[in-house]
């Protein structure tokens, strides 16, 4: 019971780190994973998600201006993280009460943190393993084209069989 509520916790965070700084497809990856353990449909989703993620580290490292924004983002959110935990007081010019000011409080500083050091980490890794190996994301690329032409032709199949 505790793999599959923190499964769940890890898929609804990392589906909302697709849209908020975070790695999203590393925690949708990681809650599939241990939901497989108990769910046919996580697993079958288990494999397509995790290619998903190589292929969107690859590109991240594919060039230096692409390297130097991630790594620039993850420095922003650090210091955004830095700065949450510091809690300043509000500027004259904010428009609204103080307390909301930095809402959250530490704990909000402390997770922004951390994610800039799972982004950097996340970063070195990407591109120790794909920067300047073209065989690498090939790999990768190869196997996202294969996933999806499997799962158009499950579709392909599913049309049919309902039919």
């Amino acid at each position: 019971m505790v793999l599959e509520t923190l499964g769940w916790l890890l898929l609804v965070v990392g589906i909302a780190a697709l849209v908020l700084p975070g790695p999203g497809l590393l925690g949708v990856f990681a809650g599939l994973a241990l939901l497989s353990q108990q769910y046919d449909w996580a697993e079958r989703r288990t494999e397509p998600v995790k290619r998903r993620a190589l292929q969107a580290a690859a590109e991240g490292v594919e060039t230096w201006v692409r390297i130097i924004a991630s790594l620039a983002g993850a420095v922003a959110l650090a210091a955004c993280g830095v700065l949450w935990i510091l809690k300043p007081p509000a500027p004259v010019w904010f428009p609204l009460s103080d307390t909301w000011w930095l809402p959250g409080g530490v704990w909000t500083g402390v997770t922004q943190v951390v994610s800039a050091f799972i982004a950097v980490g996340l970063i070195v890794y990407s591109y120790r393993k794909f920067h300047g190996h073209p065989e690498e994301v090939a790999k990768v690329r190869h196997a996202v084209d294969e996933a999806d032409a499997d799962a158009k032709e499950a579709v392909k199949r599913d049309v049919h069989r309902a039919s």
